[in-house]
């Protein structure tokens, strides 16, 4: 056993006999936890000091001794070598491939090489079995009969595992920048321009249903959670989700009445799954203001919609598809695939009845993620929503004023909250400024 093993063990026996001991009546806070094991580790250290002495082994460096500091509490509170990365601002993602193929990918798209976060294959299952039993809201399993691993960070990243489905043991981290969660700040990275932040600042204040649409990796959830952080503080919100991503508790200053539902699946007996139809559900008994789907992809849809026309104004959720057109076929067909098995008729019907703009994201032609398209809602035939692209794409793939009319009403909902329609007579849009 190495010294970093040897530290881990002894602090982490410590720290367990020091929770065990306490009064049931007042538990630990995660602080207290790190103080104490933050105090048991700067002994050890001074122990090991004095075995390197006494076996006439060069001291640790000041730097060589704060990095196995650093190492110890990432295996104890983190998760473990991956944590360097986690911690790491300029990541979006980490894909591990076996425990010698670390790929990371930057912000800015472009990707590298990491270094390994095990020795072997069997060690990185055990460290994804130790963050399944540690980090997430309750434990999961994570083995033959449970191969696949799903949960949240502390610090909000998405974690995902697989194993014996896969060639090798597999990781998946999406890491989310939560200060790329406001208009003004999407503006400033090159996703809107001055146009499209204040319309989108309106349509919410004036609490249009919104659907936001995109690819994989497109920033769907970083531009909902911009959205919900125009929402008024007033207001009492409820968010849906697979897994959570949105972070309303970390906008205090925005939020004061909310809460947060997430999905769970069925225990290896098959019983105890919350769907997100289950959720919405839910929600609508929790008397919200408003009703968020972080992503709608399933039968969920359905109440999601018929909430939308119950007067839940305001609601939003994401949707994966290529096109604003697309948005809206991908919501007609996962309404009629709830249990009622509606026609498509029904579908469409109350898609344009429920929905009043759809927001696709896209890539510019330099690769910046960029708005692309805007429609607003007009009506429905049989197969078809109708609608106006009001922002369509230039050149380069930005959304800019398309030249087509708002409804009256649209337009007066606008007026009322504020929004300069002086703005759209720039027809190639603001994104220069």
């Amino acid at each position: 056993m190495n010294e970093l093993d040897e530290l881990v063990t002894a602090v982490r026996t410590a720290l367990s006999r020091w929770l065990d001991s306490r009064d049931a009546a007042s538990p630990a806070t995660s602080e207290d936890e790190r103080a104490f094991a933050d105090t048991i580790l700067s002994r050890l250290l001074t122990d090991m000091a004095g075995t390197r002495m006494r076996q006439g082994r060069p001291p640790l460096t000041e730097d060589a001794e704060q990095q196995l500091r650093r190492d110890v509490f990432d295996r104890l509170f983190g998760v473990g070598p991956l944590q360097r990365y986690v911690d790491d601002p300029n990541l979006s993602d980490i894909h591990v491939r076996g425990h010698d193929n670390v790929v990371l990918k930057l912000r800015d798209g472009t990707k590298k090489r990491g270094r390994p976060i095990a020795g072997s294959d069997a060690e990185l299952v055990e460290l994804i079995r130790w963050i399944g039993a540690r980090q997430g809201r309750t434990p999961r399993r994570f083995d033959e009969a449970s191969p696949e691993l799903n949960l949240r960070l502390p610090n909000g990243a998405r974690f995902h595992a697989v194993m014996s489905v896969s060639s090798r043991p597999h990781i998946s981290v999406r890491l989310h920048n939560f200060e790329w969660s406001h208009l003004g700040e999407l503006r400033r990275l090159g996703m809107i321009d001055q146009a499209l932040a204040e319309f989108l600042s309106a349509a919410v204040k004036a609490r249009f249903n919104i659907v936001v649409g995109g690819g994989t990796g497109a920033g769907k959830t970083t531009f909902l959670r911009a959205l919900l952080n125009e929402v008024p503080a007033t207001e009492r919100i409820i968010t849906v989700e697979d897994d959570l991503e949105l972070g309303l508790d970390r906008f205090a200053d925005r939020h004061h009445d909310f809460e947060v539902l997430e999905a769970r699946p069925a225990n290896l007996e098959g019983a105890g799954a919350i769907t997100m139809d289950d959720l919405v559900r839910m929600a609508l008994r929790m008397d919200p203001d408003r009703v968020i789907v972080g992503e709608a992809r399933g039968g969920e849809v359905l109440s999601m919609l018929l909430a939308m026309t119950q007067g839940n104004d305001g609601s939003m959720c994401t949707i994966h598809a290529s096109s604003t057109r697309e948005m809206f076929d991908r919501l007609a067909q996962y309404a009629s695939m709830s249990e009622q098995h509606y026609s498509a008729e029904f579908a469409y019907r109350l898609v344009a009845n429920a929905v009043d703009f759809v927001v696709h994201l896209g890539r510019a032609a330099d690769g910046t993620r960029v708005v692309s398209s805007v429609r607003e809602v007009a009506a429905a035939d049989p197969r078809h929503v109708i609608s106006n692209e009001v922002f369509a794409p230039r050149f380069d793939g930005r959304a800019v004023p398309a030249g087509v009319a708002f409804t009256d009403a649209t337009t007066a909902r606008l007026d009322a909250a504020g929004f300069a329609f002086h703005l759209l007579d720039k027809p190639d849009g603001w994104w220069d400024q």
